[in-house]
């Protein structure tokens, strides 16, 4: 089955406030970790026009690539999402990265970020919020949920935005926008 990733994203968050009302709800706390994701244009198809990304991502030393499809309808970012592993490394990540190249792919940006990352059993589903510090762009949190085929898609939006609520992460602060995309406005790309 397709799993797609349904998250809400804050902008100027503040990362005390949240850590404190995760600890409150029971949340799992991550060790922080360096996060570097290089974005791929595709070589024969605009990811802009089509609302796809790719994207190889070093998670402190684990690396991974991924598709986004493009995003759906609804209250939250919620769009297929496909995610493989490959060997860890700096190496490896370069040598990802020159095999995508050489396959006709070039990197368009590449996004840096601090992230904690906490887990919960939010009424009986599992959660992810991720307090991010990203270069350049400021403070944020995601609050992320995976809704296992399009037909559990409704609920795990509801549990998005109900677990953002109890959060206190309120709807003047929502951010749509990728973090690719903040940076390609911030850089008049």
């Amino acid at each position: 089955m397709t799993p797609f990733e349904v998250e809400m994203k804050f902008r100027d968050a503040d990362h005390e406030e949240l850590a404190a009302r995760l600890a409150e709800l029971g949340a799992e706390r991550g060790e922080q970790v360096e996060q570097e994701d290089i974005y791929l244009a595709h070589p024969s198809r605009d990811f802009r026009e089509t609302d796809e990304a790719l994207r190889l991502r070093r998670d402190g030393s684990e690396n991974r690539v991924t598709y986004k499809g493009p995003k759906l309808a609804g209250p939250t970012k919620t769009r297929e999402e496909l995610e493989l592993s490959y060997e860890p490394g700096l190496d490896a990540l370069a040598m990802m990265e020159r095999l995508f190249v050489n396959l006709g792919f070039r990197p368009v940006a590449t996004i840096r970020k601090r992230r904690v990352g906490y887990r919960l059993d939010f009424e009986g589903r599992p959660m992810q919020v991720g307090l991010d510090s990203v270069e350049g762009l400021g403070s944020f949190a995601e609050v992320e949920a995976i809704a296992h085929g399009p037909a559990d898609l409704p609920e795990a939006q509801q549990f998005v935005l109900e677990l953002a609520g109890r959060l206190g992460l309120g709807p003047d602060h929502v951010e749509m926008r990728s973090y690719l995309r903040m940076a390609l406005e911030h850089l008049g790309a």
